[in-house]
């Protein structure tokens, strides 16, 4: 991209020091300044009279500076600049905020430009913090993301003497930009930062927001072509019908459709490398086993790894309970073992005696072999770095890989997300599985919450309540576990056999805690998050979660799944004295629904992509303009132009396109070497 990878210290008025301010921001190079979008703007050029605004209306007034400008110490760190202005048909009360150099720059008598939100009152009309530009600086005005060193006037400046010496030259193949109609790349770069119109405004964001999906998508189905290997392990004969016929229940057409999959996937001569998505108890686990069983049938090994101790010894016991009437051995690896007990798991998986493993982190030890593994699955996914499945991988020479998560993720970001695997999705509940009843609740009701859980106790059921922190903290009023632990054993439940579990604990501590909370000798867990993952005890039918707007839409989902998971109706309670705004919302939302996806969606729309994207430990790039949410239509179109394009040139070695391939390769950085 010609020089658009220049070092931005190189740039005429920058510098060393003014590099590194522009570092600070992310601004590195040429190019990136250039991609350094405005976050919104200003029209100056739609002038209005001070006379004729409304309140709260934004407005561009041109006005001429009536009185001096005054200081005025608000107390330390705080200044304000007040002065009047005047257009002729009224005077305007204006006021800067700690920004003495505008101030500064500012003449008794002199006119200027005036654009911000203005209130009306009986007898004046102020506006504060307005954006001040001299006159004849009209048209839109970027307003940029900036900083205290680098104020969004000066990496204005500097985007101009950048468009003014920068080469640029598209990203985009000229057939793409034809299909969708899209401006050529100089233009959509001037008219994001200058836009003469709101019409060439809307042309740039259009080809940078396509541009940039196009980039992404293109680069996750290159990635995912890479990956397609040829395997060592293929698994022709289907065994897992055979599996499904020796339970003891039926499994649902999802969980069937998403084992076929698979099985197909493991039959044909390339690696798998899959996702299986799937709401909080549809039954991910059935499918694992399923294929582990029809693994260790095709004479080959499997390892399925878990977060913590807990899940992995649950995985352990329901294998060993589904495998007892066959010759498959299976052994369980996690840190807790004794040293002999390890000594001879790994014996016998290095030995090829036990055709499945089951464990934590453990199993990625550098001491842990193999004989012949075949399959590897992740459980929890989002629970394990980047680093960690790569060395579970590695445990063999090109194993079959799948992913397991029960985050559902809305199918656009997935798309991002999960770009480089295949997904299969588990959209069905297997039968009996309970609604749960919602309620959001204020606190002031919570004795009356303590006495429904006493019902469910009385009743012979469990429960859980949930806190949002472990330990509790003068500076933030939340419900603690050890605190809320404290207060309630000895008084509203001191009849009544209570536990508390905490990320805090020694592992053996809440291994000790799980187990009696599944054998039933503590009837209610006050807990953290710690549950929130696999922790399956059919008898617990009620959950409070104190601070619920403490948490996510997705996390409250996981959680609220540790119930309904037997036959018995369940209740979840969600504690907050939020009653409006986005909070509220989405408290409604997880009330209203039980619909992991619907609820995933809901979540993005109201907070963004930002947490699901820090989820999962990619090193994907971060997306400068386009929106996952309100470009979903537009994420759809540019995978189909990206699928196109490899279909016609699936390296991208064809010289128009070349552009295109090194800017994927600025995106990806680590991910594409080559």
């Amino acid at each position: 991209m010609s020089n658009f990878l220049t070092d931005i210290r190189f740039l005429k008025g920058v510098g060393e020091k003014r590099a590194q301010h522009l570092y600070s921001l992310g601004i590195d190079t040429i190019g990136a300044l250039l991609r350094y979008f405005p976050r919104r703007y200003e029209d100056f050029s739609d002038i209005k009279q001070i006379f004729d605004c409304e309140s709260d209306q934004k407005v561009c007034i041109k006005a001429r500076v009536i009185t001096p400008v005054t200081e005025h110490i608000i107390r330390k760190n705080m200044k304000l600049y007040k002065f009047k202005v005047s257009d002729g048909t009224a005077h305007l009360q204006v006021t800067i905020f700690n920004n003495k150099y505008l101030a500064a720059r500012l003449h008794e008598g002199q006119e200027y430009l005036f654009a911000g939100k203005i209130q009306v009152g009986r007898f004046f009309y102020e506006m504060s913090s307005p954006e001040i530009r001299e006159v004849g600086a009209d048209g839109i005005a970027p307003i940029y993301p900036a900083s205290k060193n680098m104020t969004s006037a000066a990496i204005s400046k500097l985007v101009k003497t950048a468009l003014q010496s920068c080469e640029i030259e598209d990203v985009l193949p000229e057939s793409v930009r034809n299909t969708y109609k899209l401006c050529d790349l100089r233009t959509a770069i001037n008219n994001i930062h200058f836009p003469k119109s709101p019409e060439a405004l809307e042309s740039a964001k259009k080809h940078l927001v396509f541009e940039e999906l196009f980039t992404l998508r293109t680069g996750l189905m290159l990635l995912k072509n890479k990956r397609r290997i040829a395997s060592p392990f293929v698994l022709e004969t289907d065994y897992t019908k055979e599996y499904i016929a020796s339970l003891p229940f039926e499994m649902t057409g999802a969980q069937k459709r998403v084992i076929g999959e698979c099985v197909s996937d493991m039959a044909s001569g390339r690696v798998m490398n899959r996702l299986v998505q799937g709401d909080v108890g549809c039954g991910k686990t059935a499918v694992a086993a399923a294929l582990m069983y029809h693994t260790a049938k095709s004479g080959f090994q499997s390892a399925i790894m878990a977060p913590t101790e807990i899940l992995a010894e649950q995985h352990y016991k329901n294998l060993c309970e589904s495998l007892k009437n066959t010759d498959i051995k299976c052994v369980l690896l996690t840190g807790s073992l004794k040293k002999s007990e390890r000594q001879r798991a790994k014996d016998l998986l290095l030995s090829g005696e036990a055709q499945i493993a089951v464990g934590t982190h453990a199993l990625i030890s550098g001491d842990v072999g193999f004989c012949k593994l075949a399959l590897v699955i992740t459980d929890e996914q989002h629970r394990f770095g980047v680093t960690q499945r790569a060395l579970f991988s590695g445990k063999g020479a090109h194993p079959h890989t799948l992913v397991m998560s029960a985050t559902p993720i809305p199918r656009t970001l997935g798309l991002i997300i999960y770009g480089d695997l295949d997904i299969s999705i588990i959209d069905e509940y297997p039968r009996g599985r309970q609604q749960i009843e919602n309620y959001c609740v204020e606190s002031g009701l919570r004795p009356r919450v303590f006495g429904y859980i006493k019902k469910h106790l009385d009743e012979g059921r469990q429960g859980y309540i949930v806190c949002p922190m472990v330990e509790e903290n003068e500076e933030i009023n939340l419900k603690s576990a050890e605190q809320y632990y404290a207060e309630i054993k000895d008084d509203a439940f001191k009849n009544y056999s209570v536990g508390l579990l905490h990320g805090k604990m020694k592992p053996k501590e809440k291994e000790a805690v799980m187990r009696d909370f599944k054998s039933g000798k503590i009837q209610l867990l006050v807990c953290t998050t710690v549950i929130e993952v696999g922790i399956d005890v059919p008898n617990a039918a009620i959950m409070v979660i104190e601070n619920a707007e403490r948490f996510g839409l997705s996390g409250l989902h996981q959680l609220r799944g540790r119930i309904g998971r037997g036959s018995y109706k369940s209740t979840c309670i969600f504690i907050s004295d939020y009653k409006s705004g986005t909070t509220a919302d989405r408290l409604n939302v997880i009330k209203s629904s039980t619909d992991g996806f619907k609820i995933a969606d809901e979540d993005l729309r109201l907070r963004g992509p930002g947490d699901f994207l820090g989820s999962r430990q990619h090193g994907l790039p971060q997306l400068k303009i386009a929106d996952i949410y309100a470009d979903a239509d537009v994420l759809r179109l540019s995978g189909m132009a990206a699928a196109s394009l490899l279909e016609s040139d699936p390296k991208l070695t064809a010289p128009e396109h070349a552009n295109l391939r090194q800017e994927i390769i600025n995106m990806y950085k680590k991910l594409h070497e080559n």
